[in-house]
């Protein structure tokens, strides 16, 4: 009889041990086909982050598509009328682009009428136009200086007098490089993503044999003498702000003192909001991803600083208040969304937290054309009630903790501080999408040339990127601007002038 409990007993232990080997093993199952799906959805779905309508209607809001800026309609009777149907096209030409004008005519002595013999004369004209390219061609600006001096003082004097007429100084002293040229490089690389070595080619099939290294070296001394002191102007002025973006992202520098190859460094990005009268975006290359690298590039810093959930930004003194994103949160979301079944996904819990991502998002948009004062009113009146409802759905989920689900859930629950905060003033913005556009020429220069050589190179592509995009933000042409400054600098120009945003 007690032989026979203990059997029970060990059955009893062995069928509980059973049935939580296989919970764990379907859990595991479910974590693996999330991350199938997930990884699925990201080599072959779309990347776009964007959502059907449909989950805005989760909310039965009577406000949920209403336009809080937009005027009233005007009605107006329109009479029925027919028109030509047109090609819709996105091409457009500049209007000052140079026009070269190619006239055909009869020659005089065909002029004739071909059924009475008179002469003809001229009744209009038919117009067709082209698009012509000219390749890039080079040439050699060789200056040549006058030198003078007095013939009454050669034959007079034992002191003659030599004066020589005023030449520009050269944007690299000894060197054979134009302003033009260190600029054409420069955004080749930085604007179109053209490795050095692959500019060495093009050059080569032009019958120029310049040197990738020759390359290097122009853009390395050019930002150390002229591009430095133009960033610091810049850093200066952007933290006088009181609102700023940060990011950061990964680079490989193949040497670095201390560091094999294949380690990571970063790249990290500060920029202004939209509510700055001027754009400044700026780049700093650093070893690692330590959280005092924002608080040192930061120290004269004050207020409100959109990131990420990255804990480093975290850590930044009290004088800078992180205002978390909600496109990322949003994203996490999304990708579990993305591993269920199509029939399965609208109803399920990562759908309602897309839709209240969504309807926040939503809001926004309405509030875009107000003033930071009457947005952050209705925020409040609007906005905040929605998160708050959000947060009390997202604690009431019973989530695995290492499900795509759980990682939402959690990363809702440890960023809701810096989530809400960007309640507490009308100029902040519920995303740090500005930050993630704007290092995203960076990412993508990245891909083409793949890692720096040396931790100068970094440095002077970190100092390229940001006064290239900062010019692109203001409305500038890289290549123009840097014509510029590479012109201006070396002769005396003030940094004041020569900021990526003075049109002078």
């Amino acid at each position: 009889m007690e032989t026979q409990e203990i059997s029970v007993e060990n059955l009893l232990k062995t069928n509980e041990a059973l049935k939580a080997e296989n919970d764990e093993l379907r859990h595991q199952v479910q974590w693996l086909m999330e991350q199938f799906r997930l990884a699925k959805h990201k080599q072959f779905g779309a990347s776009s982050e964007q959502t059907n309508l449909y989950q805005l209607y989760l909310f039965n809001e009577a406000e949920q598509s209403a336009e809080l800026t937009a005027p009233e309609p005007e009605i107006t009777e329109v009479k029925a009328h027919y028109r030509k149907k047109t090609r819709l096209t996105t091409d457009k030409l500049p209007e000052d682009l140079p026009v070269e004008i190619i006239m055909h005519e009869l020659p005089a002595e065909k002029r004739v009428c071909p059924d009475c013999g008179s002469c003809l004369h001229k009744m209009g004209e038919d117009t067709r136009e082209e698009l012509k390219i000219i390749p890039a061609k080079a040439v050699i600006i060789r200056h040549v200086r006058h030198v003078y001096a007095c013939r009454h003082c050669e034959e007079t004097s034992e002191r003659v007098p030599i004066v020589k007429a005023d030449m520009p100084e050269p944007v690299i002293k000894g060197g054979f490089a134009s302003p033009e040229a260190v600029a054409h490089i420069a955004a080749q690389k930085f604007v179109m993503g053209s490795p050095l070595y692959r500019q060495e080619q093009e050059w080569a099939l032009n019958g120029i044999l310049l040197s990738r290294q020759t390359m290097s070296n122009w853009l390395i001394k050019a930002c150390a003498d002229w591009l430095e002191p133009i960033y610091q102007e810049m850093k200066r002025r952007l933290c006088r702000q009181q609102v700023l973006h940060a990011d950061e992202t990964t680079l490989q520098v193949l040497r670095e003192d201390g560091k094999p190859a294949q380690s990571k460094s970063y790249m990290w990005l500060y920029r202004t909001s939209g509510e700055a009268q001027r754009q400044i975006v700026l780049y700093d290359y650093q070893r690692d991803r330590k959280h005092t690298h924002p608080e040192v590039f930061l120290k004269d810093f004050t207020g409100f600083l959109h990131a990420d959930g990255y804990d480093g930004y975290h850590k930044l003194p009290d004088r800078i208040a992180v205002v978390g994103c909600w496109a990322h949160l949003r994203r996490k979301f999304d990708e579990m969304l993305q591993t269920l079944p199509k029939d399965k996904r609208d109803t399920s819990d990562a759908a309602k937290g897309v839709a209240y991502c969504d309807k926040l998002f939503h809001l926004e948009k309405q509030f875009a054309l107000l003033s930071s004062e009457e947005r952050h009113k209705e925020r409040e009146r609007l906005s905040r009630p929605l998160m708050d409802e959000f947060f009390a759905w997202a604690d009431s989920l019973h989530a695995l903790p290492k499900s795509l689900l759980g990682k939402a859930v959690y990363y809702s629950q440890s960023q809701r501080k810096y989530l809400k905060a960007y309640l507490l003033d009308g100029r902040l913005e519920i995303s740090n999408n500005r930050a993630e556009n704007s290092i995203r020429p960076f990412v993508m220069g990245r891909k083409n040339w793949l890692f720096s050589n040396t931790p100068n190179g970094a440095r002077a592509s970190a100092v390229y990127y940001s006064l290239i995009v900062s010019a692109k933000e203001n409305g500038l042409v890289p290549f123009a601007y840097l014509t510029k400054v590479f012109t201006g600098a070396p002769n005396g120009a003030d940094v004041e002038s020569l900021l990526p945003w003075n049109r002078e």
